[in-house]
C-alpha cells in the first residue's frame, strides 16, 4: 500500500445558483493577459447543454481520456506512434470557434461620438484579428439561452432517453453545472505530453504545466476528456487551472471556492492507495470504474492507514486535516459527492453532490412517503445524472438523492414543531448525528469546515517537487 494525499474538491449542485462568481476571481488573477482571452479554468454550464467548449463531454468527437482495448488502457487519442504520426496535425484538437473567439468594443466610439439624433451603437470585434465579428458562441453561452430548447439534441447525457420529451415546457428542467480541472488521478494530460511538461505533484496530486518544458504540442489539450488544459496563442504554450497553488500552499482555499456566494465548495483532503490507480483505471466496465475508485479512497481514521501514513512521510498536519476533511465526509462516509463522467478513466478528483428537484406530488403525498418512490418523481431524470456523474449507474444516484431528501424532511419536521421524523432516516441508514453532520456541513458550516488544508513546513521551500518553472509571470 503506497499512500498518498491528494487535494480535492466537492459542489453541491442542490445550491448553485448560477452567478457565475467563481469564475471571475479565477479569470481576474490567472488568465489576464494576451493570449488567454478565451480561457477560463473555471467556468459554469448549464444543463442540458453541450458546454464549453462545444460538445466536450462527446469522445466520439474529441478523443479524450482513456478507453479499454485489447491491449488494456490506453489512451483514446492514441499512443506515441499515432502521435508521432500526426505531430504536425492534430485532428483531435479544438477549434477556437468550438470555444468562442474572444471579443471586445470600441468603447470610445461612444464616448467621442457627436451629439446625433439616434443612440450610437458599436459592434463587437475580435480580440484576435481586431475585425468586426458575428458573435456565434460563448463561455456561458447556453445559460442566456436557457440551455436546451437550442442545444438539448447534442447533450450526451440524454442517452437511453427521449430528448423531445424535455424540449415540452411542463418537463423542462435546468440546473447549473460549475467545472474546472479535475486534477485526476491519472491524468491523460500528462500521459498525452510528448515533452513531459505536464506533471503531477508528489504531495498534494495537483497537475501543473512546466513552462519552461512546454514545447507547444497541444497534445495535453485533445487528451484532456474535460477540456480543461488550453493553449495560449501568444506565447505558444499550454495552461490550466493550478488549483491555486499559492494559496493551498498556506492552508487557504482556492479563489473560486472562497468568492463562491452559494457556499456550494468544499475542499479538502483525500487519502489514497497509489497502487491501485492502475487497476481502477482499468475496471472491465464504465460503470465499475467508480466503485474501484472508491476502493482506492482510504479512511483517515483507520490506525492502519496512519500509521502506513506515518512510516511513509506523510505529515502529521497532512493526516489531521484528513481525518477533519469534508470531502471525504462527503464522497467516502455518506456516499453523496460523485464524480464526474468516471467513464473517462482519468480518476477525477472533483465531485459533485447531485441537485434535488421538484417531485410531482400526487394529492395522498405524505413525508413519509416512500424516497425511492419520491426520487423516481424528480423533474431532473435520474438517468440525466446518472450519465453525467456515474457512467449510467442510477444506483450511487438514487442513495445520494434519497439521503439529501430524507435529511430534508428530517429538518423540516422538526422545524415545524412536530415530533422528528426518523423514520425517513432510517428508510437510507441514516442515523440522527449523521442526518445533524450532513445538514450542518451542507446548509450551515463555517468557512473553517468548509475548507480544511494543511499549510506546508515552514523554512523548507523545496518540499514541493517541481519540474522547473511552474506558475505564469512574465519570465514566459
Amino acid at each position: 500500500m503506497k499512500i498518498k494525499a491528494q487535494y480535492a474538491m466537492v459542489l453541491n449542485l442542490d445550491k448553485c445558483i448560477g452567478c457565475h462568481t467563481c469564475s471571475l476571481p479565477c479569470n481576474n488573477v490567472w488568465t489576464n493577459r494576451k493570449g488567454a482571452e478565451y480561457m477560463w479554468f473555471n467556468n459554469v454550464e448549464c444543463k442540458p447543454g453541450i458546454g464549453y467548449p462545444r460538445k466536450w463531454e462527446n469522445q466520439q468527437i474529441h478523443r479524450g481520456g482513456w478507453t479499454l482495448g485489447e491491449k488494456g488502457l490506453q489512451l483514446a487519442a492514441g499512443g506515441r506512434v499515432h502521435k508521432t504520426l500526426n505531430i504536425f496535425h492534430n485532428p483531435d484538437l479544438p477549434t477556437i470557434d468550438q470555444y468562442y473567439e474572444p471579443w471586445d468594443y470600441d468603447y470610445a466610439k461612444l464616448i467621442e461620438s457627436p451629439a446625433r439624433q439616434h443612440q450610437p451603437a458599436i459592434r463587437p470585434r475580435s480580440q484576435l484579428t481586431g475585425e468586426p465579428l458575428d458573435l456565434q458562441w460563448g463561455p456561458n453561452w447556453e445559460d442566456d439561452l436557457a440551455g436546451l430548447a437550442t442545444t438539448g439534441g447534442g447533450d450526451v447525457n440524454f442517452k437511453n432517453l427521449e430528448v423531445a420529451t424535455y424540449l415540452q415546457f411542463r418537463n423542462v428542467f435546468m440546473f447549473w453545472l460549475p467545472r474546472l480541472c479535475e486534477h485526476c488521478l491519472n491524468p491523460a494530460c500528462v500521459a498525452s505530453c510528448p515533452s513531459g511538461a505536464l506533471y503531477k505533484r508528489e504531495e498534494d496530486g495537483i497537475v501543473l504545466v512546466d513552462q519552461e518544458r512546454c514545447r507547444g504540442w497541444r497534445y495535453c489539450v485533445s487528451g484532456c476528456p474535460y477540456k480543461k488544459v488550453y493553449f495560449n496563442w501568444h506565447t505558444g504554450r499550454a495552461e490550466k487551472c493550478l488549483f491555486c497553488y499559492p494559496r493551498t500552499e498556506a492552508g487557504q482555499t482556492t479563489l473560486c471556492a472562497h468568492s463562491c456566494v452559494g457556499r456550494i465548495r468544499y475542499v479538502g483532503v483525500l487519502l489514497y492507495d497509489a497502487e491501485r490507480i492502475a487497476q481502477a483505471a482499468a475496471a472491465p466496465t464504465d460503470q465499475a470504474v467508480y466503485p474501484a475508485q472508491m476502493e482506492m479512497l482510504l479512511d483517515p481514521e483507520d490506525p492502519e492507514v496512519r500509521r502506513a501514513a506515518k512510516a511513509q512521510g506523510l505529515a502529521d498536519n497532512v493526516l489531521a486535516a484528513a481525518r477533519r476533511s469534508p470531502v471525504h465526509a462527503l464522497i467516502c462516509r455518506w456516499r453523496l459527492a460523485l464524480p464526474l463522467h468516471p467513464e473517462f478513466r482519468t480518476l477525477p478528483m472533483v465531485w459533485y453532490v447531485p441537485p434535488l428537484s421538484p417531485v410531482s406530488v400526487q394529492a395522498d403525498t405524505t413525508d413519509a412517503q416512500d424516497q425511492v418512490d419520491q426520487v423516481d418523481r424528480m423533474r431532473i431524470p435520474i438517468t440525466y445524472l446518472a450519465n453525467l456523474l456515474t457512467a449510467g449507474d442510477e444506483v450511487p444516484v438514487r442513495l445520494a438523492l434519497s439521503r439529501l431528501m430524507a435529511v430534508r424532511q428530517y429538518m423540516r419536521s422538526l422545524r415545524l414543531g412536530q415530533t422528528a421524523d426518523t423514520q425517513v432516516l432510517d428508510k437510507v441508514g441514516l442515523d440522527l448525528p449523521t442526518a445533524d453532520r450532513i445538514y450542518h456541513l451542507l446548509a450551515l458550516a463555517r468557512l473553517d469546515d468548509r475548507f480544511v488544508l494543511p499549510t506546508a513546513p515552514a523554512g523548507d521551500a523545496g518540499i514541493y517537487k517541481r519540474q522547473g518553472t511552474c506558475g505564469f509571470g512574465d519570465a514566459m
